[in-house]
């Protein structure tokens, strides 16, 4: 999904608030959310509470992968170009 990928480039530049990763492609809070959850279950993302929000960043494994080679996401299955789509 185009969005979630742009969820994931915009992620790579560090954590942030789903109100802040809303702003960004110009979702809905709540449709930002669903597609967080979708990448969470992934194993893509994670969260980190900090008082009444929660922060989203790319999980460990993900951040390591992208500061090998911060243009490609290589999930195994298939990689997507991430200097590929417009944030």
């Amino acid at each position: 999904d185009t969005t979630r990928m742009r969820l994931v480039k915009t992620l790579a530049h560090g954590g942030s608030p789903v109100t802040a990763l809303a702003e960004a492609p110009g979702l809905a809070v709540y449709n930002t959310s669903r597609h967080l959850k979708v990448l969470r279950d992934a194993g893509l993302v994670e969260t980190e509470v900090n008082a009444q929000q929660r922060i989203y960043r790319l999980a460990a494994p993900v951040r390591g992968q992208l500061e090998r080679n911060p243009r490609v996401l290589d999930l195994g299955c298939c990689s997507f170009r991430l200097d590929e789509i417009e944030e």
